[in-house]
């Protein structure tokens, strides 16, 4: 006689309609094929257009900073840069105070793209709220979601 492991399908409906992990995991799956598919244009993905964007500042952040604000580790950060390093998005260059750290430094050609996709990141998102609205205040889902990223 074999043991049960207790996953029954009554368990599998429980996770499926419950588990906040599932339900974070889908959304973030299709938002971000949304975006994917609104950057195109522009020749970013989201994921590209948001790292992008976390090196737009007044002066160039070291890797560190962005792996933080980004919730990514400093390899994937690394890995993620070299596409945008080969078309002349982002230069990484030696920190002057401190030769072990990189500076990341949005170029003028990354700026320029900056500038040709926020207009379709603005439009996305303002419907991608509008969305939400019904069902939830887009501000307090932000809000439970930095808690959840531990912001």
């Amino acid at each position: 006689m074999s043991k049960t492991s207790g996953a029954d399908f009554a368990t599998v409906a429980e996770v499926r309609d419950s588990c906040l992990c599932l339900f974070a995991q889908r959304a973030a799956r299709r938002l971000a094929r949304r975006f994917d598919l609104a950057l195109k244009p522009a020749g970013l993905t989201n994921g590209q257009f948001s790292l992008l964007m976390s090196l737009n500042r007044p002066q160039p952040p070291v890797l560190s900073s962005v792996a933080e604000l980004l919730g990514m580790d400093r390899t994937t950060v690394t890995a993620a840069l070299k596409p945008l390093e080969r078309r002349g998005l982002v230069e990484v260059r030696p920190d002057a105070a401190d030769r072990r750290s990189r500076r990341l430094v949005l170029t003028d050609e990354g700026r320029a793209t900056l500038d040709q996709a926020l207009p379709i990141w603005r439009r996305t998102h303002a419907a991608v709220e509008a969305e939400l609205a019904a069902a939830v205040e887009p501000a307090r889902l932000r809000q439970g979601l930095n808690i959840l990223a531990g912001f």
